[in-house]
C-alpha cells in the first residue's frame, strides 16, 4: 500500500480528518507490522480553534503544530496516556488530526500484550487504548508520517459502505459545538457512539 504524502496532511484540519477516516495507519517495530483502519479522528485548528494547543500561540510543547504537514504530534494526555495526532495546514498555520480509534488488522496479538486486553473491540477503540496497543510514546514526536516506520497507507480496499458521520469533539470543554469529530457509524471500534 502507498503511504499518503504531505499533500494529503498539507490541507485544513477538517478535510484531512474526513478523508484518513478508512485509511491505514501502520507502525513497524522490532519485526513487526501493526496496522489498524481509522474509523475515529477529530480535527483541531491554530488560533480560531478554542480547544486547540495551539489556540493561545506557539509554545514548546505544541511547536510541532505550527510546521511540516504529515509529523507526528505526540503527547501525554492529563499524565495517564499518549495521544497520536498528525500535523496538517500548511506551515505557519497549525493544526492537527487526533487519531482517535482504529480497527485493528495486523499485529493483533501484539496488542493485545501492549494492553494487556484480549477483547478485540477493547484493543484499539479510544485515542489512549490505541497507543498502548501500538507502543507509541513521546518518542514517536516529531516523526515524519509520510513514510518510515510510522505512516498512515493508503486503503485499497475502502469499503464503499462506509458511512462517517460528523459530531462534537470528546472529552473538551471549549469548542465543544463544532462538529470537528468523524467517524464510522455502527463500527465496534468506535470510543463513543
Amino acid at each position: 500500500m502507498a503511504a499518503l504524502g504531505i499533500d494529503f496532511f498539507a490541507r485544513d484540519s477538517d478535510v484531512v480528518a474526513v478523508e484518513l477516516v478508512g485509511q491505514v495507519l501502520v507502525f513497524e517495530q522490532g519485526g513487526t507490522r501493526l496496522s489498524g483502519m481509522v474509523v475515529e479522528t477529530e480535527a483541531y485548528f491554530g488560533s480560531e480553534d478554542p480547544a486547540s494547543h495551539a489556540y493561545r500561540g506557539k509554545t514548546p510543547r505544541n511547536g510541532i503544530m505550527f510546521g511540516r504537514a504529515g509529523i507526528s504530534y505526540v503527547y501525554l494526555n492529563y499524565g495517564s496516556c499518549y495521544l497520536l495526532n498528525v500535523v496538517t495546514r500548511e506551515a505557519g498555520a497549525a493544526g492537527a488530526v487526533l487519531i482517535r480509534a482504529l480497527e485493528p488488522l495486523e499485529g493483533i496479538e501484539v496488542m493485545r500484550k501492549g494492553r494487556r486486553e484480549s477483547r478485540l473491540e477493547a484493543l484499539t477503540s479510544g485515542p489512549g487504548k490505541l497507543t498502548q496497543a501500538f507502543g507509541i510514546t513521546k518518542d514517536q514526536n516529531g516523526w515524519d508520517m509520510t513514510g518510515g516506520l510510522l505512516r498512515f497507507e493508503e486503503n485499497p480496499v475502502l469499503p464503499d459502505i462506509l458511512t462517517i458521520k460528523a459530531s462534537r469533539r470528546v472529552g473538551i470543554s471549549r469548542g465543544k459545538n463544532l462538529l470537528y469529530r468523524f467517524y464510522v457509524k455502527g463500527n465496534p471500534f468506535v470510543s463513543k457512539k
